[in-house]
């Protein structure tokens, strides 16, 4: 399953992602944008906003029996 993630190691808290998403799924949270990826539509405009290159497309685990 495709996601987006946001490396919070990475993140300054610039809330470039948090202006351009229009879903508003991001919001800053302690200084850092943390995504609700239920309200995500997946468009990636957040990625190059990002000034620190902190957010990413990342392919997660869907679960299952590995067959």
């Amino acid at each position: 399953m495709l996601e987006i993630v946001i490396d919070q190691n990475l993140c300054c808290g610039s809330s470039r992602c948090v202006d351009i998403c229009p879903e508003k799924a991001i919001t800053l949270v302690n200084g850092k944008a943390v995504i609700d990826l239920k309200m995500c539509d997946l468009d990636g405009i957040c990625i190059p906003a990002c000034p620190q290159g902190a957010i990413s497309f990342h392919e997660g685990y869907v679960g299952g029996c590995g067959f």
